[in-house]
């Protein structure tokens, strides 16, 4: 993956090891926007779910401001099963 590790370890992106049920834009040394650092939210299958369909229009609802914003491009994994699938793997990322 270009942008995340599977680990810990950040890239561009945040690892991901552990993401499901993380608090959004929590992750030491990372440079969120305003909008994810100073999120009230966690990474549900909900969230993650309005994320990986698209990451523009999710933030500014999960946050409830239209300005929101952040720098992960949308990834359009719209489909129910194949972010159900992602989900899942995601949850064995310990």
């Amino acid at each position: 993956m270009a942008c995340h590790n599977m680990t810990a370890i950040r890239k561009v992106g945040p690892g991901l090891q552990g993401i499901v049920g993380r608090k959004a834009g929590q992750m030491a040394d990372m440079k969120y926007s305003s909008s994810l650092s100073s999120a009230d939210w966690s990474w549900d299958e909900k969230n993650l779910a309005l994320w990986l369909c698209d990451s523009k229009a999710a933030i500014v609802t999960l946050t409830g401001n239209p300005s929101a914003s952040t720098k992960m491009p949308a990834q359009r994994v719209c489909d129910g099963s194949a972010q159900a699938d992602l989900i899942a793997y995601l949850r064995t990322v310990k």
